[in-house]
This record gives structure tokens, sequence and C-alpha cells, in this order.
């Protein structure tokens, strides 16, 4: 007997997706393994047509761009990279939910032609959710240069779907891609889809209870279905309840009755996994013809070297200060213009609020608090920004970044946390805040905590300027010759990166033991082939994605505080303005720590932005009443003259290193948590180690005087 649900309605694209669609428009996923060129596929069919997200209620990045063919509309929607369709993790979920509930026109598989036999795996997964799957072949122009061949006929008559050999970054079989879409889209592709079997025993049990699925859900695919009611998964049942609208439950209950105990002993899942790794074995190996499998491949020299046990590590610092000093050499000069334009402004902003017979207090407020502090911020993030993103970049092109997750991974696993973990901390070189997001990449709900907690340990672009005049000005001052004087600078300021990755690591394995307590999990790291950067991307991802994202938050937050920096410094009580008041107030807790009352209040005011730090210092210093810059040697003869030591200095940066994260970092990790007692703790962790380290440094210090 039938059964019978009340609708079979569900929530529009809009409503479960935020996908905006136009009436005639189709709509086409785009999936596929990280590292097989899928955002190449995407960016090609595109172009600027794109623009990126979140999906709803998932810390989860999602792309939607629109293109036409042949009078025809599309939106294509770019899934977040996966190996599987399992549902272990938020990615998985994403790309499964959108593919079963999003009722996409065709799923584009995106796979890669180097390493075809791992990618067939989430194909198979995709061919059994929907009929509408075309599988592309990339980076065919990579292959064909390792002696590598695809023959696509046999591929489409043992899958029955259409694949297209495509080499996206040259554009190479994208027309073919494009008629496959307006096919399968059109419903004009002949399909002869034929799917992997499971045994009999699985099959027969499918048999039995997928006429009732279709006619009970008739969205989903009723053998998916069946097989996810067998292995037992709950992440679907899940879903079904966030995108479903009728009341299926008690009927499904009694569908999911009917089926019988298999192998109560084996995993089914486990099953379901080996029967596809053995056919795309087979499947790969019928299609792939390889012309020299005695080349040696260029990739594999390389990679001896970078991830070799003796030089991967010196390598990788000698890489990073040599960036450092890329970035500190090159953004002088044009922080020194960027400075002079914007601060040339000012007179004409006083001149502009006198003509209009503006308070003297709103014009002091408005050029001397929000504007210098603005001015101030730009001029000193945006040169080393728009260096330090671009050459961060052009690494992850190239495929290097994963090679340092490589040489690193060992020693995070010794700290009981994921391997992915360094690559988050590599983001932590630009902003904190952009690294907080991407703690994403990393499944495990407790591992992506830790990293989120002690990403605030490496430098951002905002601190930088703070080391980098300290360490100027009190440890490579004695080189006269200006270039050695920068490569000191970096190094100097290498060997304190360092120290932040030990600390990184350390306060790592602390909380894994403590508050995070768990079992570290494991991961396959997939070393990507070299390629040569394209530079649009790089261009466009470093400067619009990172460079004007990141400035954009730090502006926002630097005007209430330009303002209010500006009212402590001229509102007096008594001789004294607040500022100094505060000042002397924290004296006493600063001297423990090796610091002063100033220098810890400059900290406490730049929370907002960590670039203002030295000018806030500067203007209680000398009581100016509105922020100052001061070249580098006179910067110094304040610092000595204020009873600036070596210890200082060195506390200064220490302090600055460890301590609590910007406001934008916060607002950024109570976004990603969702926890305000996690934001705490991301304040307060790194505090307590800064004062800690610092007084440690005093203490030994005084001990040898």
């Amino acid at each position: 007997m039938g059964l019978t649900h009340q609708s079979t309605k569900t929530k529009s694209l809009k409503d479960m997706f935020d996908i905006e669609k136009k009436e005639d428009q189709y709509v086409i996923a785009l999936a596929g393994n990280p590292n097989t060129g899928k955002s190449t596929v995407f960016n090609y069919l595109t172009g600027l047509k794109q623009h990126t997200g979140n999906w709803p209620g998932k810390t989860v990045a999602t792309a939607r761009g629109d293109f036409n063919h042949k009078n025809k509309d599309y939106a294509l929607i770019d899934l977040p990279g996966t190996y599987s369709l399992f549902a272990l993790s938020q990615e998985e979920i994403v790309a499964r939910d959108f593919i079963c509930f999003g009722n996409p026109d065709a799923v584009i598989v995106v796979c890669d032609a180097n390493c075809l036999e791992r990618n067939l795996n989430l194909v198979f997964q995709v061919m059994e959710l929907t009929n509408k799957v075309i599988l592309c072949i990339n980076l065919i122009d990579e292959a064909k240069k390792k002696g590598i061949l695809i023959n696509r006929n046999i591929l489409e008559e043992e899958l029955g779907i259409p694949v297209v050999l495509t080499a996206a970054r040259s554009g190479y079989g994208m027309n073919d891609l494009l008629e496959a879409i307006d096919k399968v889209s059109s419903e004009k592709y002949n399909f002869k889809n034929k799917y992997i079997t499971y045994g009999e025993n699985i099959e027969n049990n499918v048999n039995l209870i997928k006429d009732e699925l279709h006619e009970l859900i008739p969205q989903l695919n009723p053998r998916w279905l069946g097989l996810r009611l067998i292995d037992g998964d709950k992440s679907i049942l899940e879903s079904m309840d966030k995108y479903i609208t009728f009341d299926y439950k008690g009927s499904l209950n009694k569908i999911k009755d009917k089926i019988p105990k298999i192998n109560s002993d084996k995993n089914i899942r486990d099953q379901f996994s080996k029967t596809n790794y053995d056919m795309a074995n087979i499947l790969s190996s019928k299609s792939t013809i390889v012309e020299s499998k005695n080349k040696l491949d260029r990739d594999e020299r390389i990679d001896k070297i970078l991830t070799s046990k003796y030089f991967g590590m010196p390598i990788m610092l000698l890489l990073l200060a040599f960036i450092l000093w890329l970035t500190i050499e090159g953004a002088n000069y044009p922080s020194e213009l960027l400075s002079n334009f914007l601060f040339g402004l000012q007179p004409k902003l006083t001149g502009a609020l006198n003509s209009i017979n503006a308070p003297t207090w709103l014009n002091g407020m408005l050029v001397d608090g929000l504007y210098k502090t603005l001015a101030w911020v730009v001029s000193v993030m945006l040169p080393p920004m728009a260096i330090f993103f671009p050459l961060f970049t052009l690494l992850e092109d190239f495929g290097y970044l994963p090679r340092v997750a490589f040489n690193l991974d060992h020693l995070f696993k010794k700290a009981c946390c994921h391997g992915k973990q360094c690559l988050t901390m590599c983001m932590g070189f630009g902003c904190n805040a952009a690294g907080v997001i991407g703690c994403r990449i990393i499944d495990s709900p407790r591992e992506r905590l830790i990293a989120i907690l002690t990403n605030n340990f490496v430098p951002c672009n905002g601190r930088f300027p703070t080391l980098i005049a300290i360490s100027t000005i009190f440890f490579t001052s004695i080189i006269t010759n200006s270039a050695l004087s920068s490569i000191s600078t970096a190094l100097c300021i290498t060997l304190l990166i360092i120290f932040g990755v030990l600390i990184t690591l350390l306060v790592s394995y602390i909380l894994s033991k403590t508050l995070l307590k768990g079992v570290t999990s494991t991961f396959t790291l997939e070393l990507p082939p070299y390629r040569a950067p394209q530079i649009g991307r790089v261009i466009y991802t470093s400067i619009v994605d990172r460079t004007i994202f990141v400035l954009g938050r730090a502006i926002t937050i630097a005007i209430p505080a330009g303002i209010i920096i500006w009212l402590c410094a001229n509102i007096y009580i008594g001789d004294t303005s607040i500022l100094v008041h505060v000042a002397n107030f924290l004296d006493p807790l600063a001297k423990v720590i090796g610091l002063d009352g100033f220098i810890l209040l400059a900290f406490i005011l730049g929370f907002p932005a960590n670039e203002i730090v030295i000018p806030i210092l500067l203007m209680a210093y000398l009581s100016t009443g509105s922020m100052i810059d001061l070249d580098t040697f006179a910067l110094g003869n304040v610092l000595v003259e204020h009873g600036w030591t070596y210890l200082t200095a060195l506390n200064v940066m220490l302090f600055s290193l460890l301590h609590w994260p910007c406001a934008t970092t916060l607002l950024t990790i109570k976004r990603e948590t969702g926890s305000l007692k996690w934001t705490a703790i991301g304040f307060l962790l790194p505090t307590c180690i800064a004062f800690v380290v610092c007084f440690i440094t005093t203490s030994v210090y005084n001990l040898f005087i």
C-alpha cells in the first residue's frame, strides 16, 4: 500500500540557501575536491560577475557567479571543496544539502587529470544523488606534461554521463563544457547513468523500500536515501528537518523498520567506501594512459628539497625573513608618500571647518582626533599589506603553503592539535581576523577552537610597525649600512615570530590537555602540483579580498577610537589630562612587567587597531593633545629620554606579539564561535601570557643587574 504525504512543497532557493534566482535562470552547482582547479573553472565561466559570502547558518564560504550562453542565463554556485559527501564536515554537509535540496539543473564535478582515481570517489557519490552530472576533468595540460593521457570516451561509456577534458587556465575545452551545460540543463542529453552496486544483500534491501521513499519524498533520490538509511546516516535526517516542510517522520520511521539488520558486526559505511575506491581504481586504470612511467617528475624533485627533513624548515624560515625584508624595505617609501598626502590634507580640513565657524573643540575632535587617527592607520597599514598579501598569495597560488603545512605537521601533532592549524597561522600574519576565519578549514570543532584561540600569537600586519620601529631603534641601529640594517631588522622579527610559533604550540598543547580535551584527528594532506601563479587572480585576491577587506575593518574601528583618544588627551582634571591620570594609575602594574604606565595605556587605547600604539605613546609622552609622527631617529630620542632601556624595548616587542587581540579579531572570534565565553577566553588567554612572559624577562634581567 502506498504512502501519502500532505504536500510535496519545499522552501524556495532563497529561503534555504539565500540564493536569488531569476524566473528563467538555470542553477548549476560546481563541486570537486580541493586543488582541482575548481575555482579557475568558476572564474573562467563567471568572470567578474560573482560575489562571495557564507552559507546561511554555516561558517563555510560560498561563491555565486552568473553567466550567459546561447541567450540563456545561468547561476553558477561554487560548492565548498570536499573529498566526499558522507557528511563528516560542514563543507560536506553544505555540498550534499545543496545538491539534495537546491534542485540544481546540473552538477559539474571537477576532477584533476593528474590523480583521477582519488577524484572519482566524489563523482560516484554525486551520481547517486542526482541524474544530471557533468564530469569535468581539468588540468589536462599539466597531466600531459607528465605523460598522462585521459581517454574521455571510455569514461563516458563506463559512467553514462557527459565527460569534458579542460585546462581552465588557458580556456582549453571550456566551450565544450558550456555545450555540455546547455545540453544537460535543457534536458537534451541522453543519460545512461551507471550506478555502483554494493552487493546483492544491500541492493535487495534498497529495492524493498525505494518505491515507498520516492512516493513519500519525491524530491530526493530514493535509492540514495535508502542507502543512507541503511548505513545509519543521522545528518541527512537533520537536514531533512531543516529543508522539508511537510510531516514525513512517522511514515519514514515505518519504512526504516522494514530494513533488516545487515552485517551488524561490520561497518556498512566502510563497505560503501571500499566499493567506491575499488571501482575508482578499475575505471582510472581503464581510462588513463601513462606514456612515460620512468620520467622523473619535476614536482617530486622540488619537493625533495622543499619538504626535506634537513632543508625544509631552514628554507621556510629564510623565505619568511625574505618576505618580511621585502615588506619592510618596500613599504617605507610608499608609506611616506601616503602619509605626506593624507596629513597634507589636514590644514585644508581645518580651514573648511573654520570657514563654517565650527567650534574649536569640534575642529580638534574631528581633525586632530578622528582624521589623524584614520590617516595614520591608512598610511601605516596599506603599503605593507599591499606588499605582504600579494607575496603571500603568490606562495599560495604557486602551491608552497601546503608544503609549509607538511613541514610543520609533526610539530602540531606533538602539540595535540590539527596539522591544518599551521595554514591558519600563516593567514594570521596578514590579519589575525583573517586567520580566525581561515580556521573554518579545520573539521574538528575542538581543534578549530584551539586554532582560533591561538591565532593571535603570530604578529598581524597591524603589529609589524611597532615591532619594526622598536627593533630598528634598539637592536639594529648600530648597523650603519641601510641595506644590512633592514636585513637585520627582518631577521630580528623572524626570531620573534619563531618565538610566537613556539608559544602557539605550547598553548595549543595545554588547551588540548585541559579546557579542550580530545583525541587528535588525522587528515590527508594533499600536496597540489606546482603551478605558475595567475597574476590577475593574485592581484584580485590579495588586494580586493584581503587588503581592502582588512583595511575597511580597521578603518571602521579606528574612526570612533580617534575621537575617544582625543577626548582623553584634551579633557583635563586639574592640571593633568585624563590620559596622564590613567597612565599614572597603570604605572605600578606596568613597572612589574618592565614597561611604564604610558606604554600600557597606549596598548589599551590601541585595542581598536594595533597600528596606532606608537602615535598614542608619542602623544602621551609629549603631551601634544593629538597624534604625531616622528622619524625613527627622533622617535628613538624621545623613547630614551623617557627612560627606555633594552629591557623596555624587548618587553614592548614581546607584549606587542602576545597581548590581547584587536577589536576586529575579537568580533571575528565572537562571530565564528557564537560564544561570549570563548571570546572572553580569546581575550584573557593571550593577555595573561603576555604579562607572565614580560614578568619573567623583567625578573631575570633584574637578577643580573
